[in-house]
């Protein structure tokens, strides 16, 4: 039996945000915003995600531009994980 090849497995997503709330413990709420051509008009439009993620230090502040990246369900709403403050 072969060893499965973990350099196989799909890469995950990361994301780019500013913190808007540190209200919650080892939790950060991150809004990542995209810009997208609009599907009829073509009008470039802003798209505002928010996401839930996982910060174990509470190392993240208010404000910071952070780094997360896609990992399994943490509970019932986080479903990313703080990677890094830039």
């Amino acid at each position: 039996m072969e060893e499965p090849n973990l350099d196989s497995r799909p890469s995950r997503k990361e994301r780019v945000g500013v913190v808007v709330s540190v209200k919650s413990s080892k939790t950060i709420i991150v809004e990542s915003t995209t810009r997208v051509p609009h599907p009829k008009f073509g009008k470039i439009v802003k798209q505002i995600k928010r996401f839930h993620a996982h910060d174990e230090v509470s190392s993240a502040k208010l404000g910071d531009t952070v780094r997360i990246i896609e990992s399994r369900p943490l509970s019932r709403l986080k479903r990313w994980r703080l990677v890094s403050v830039l």
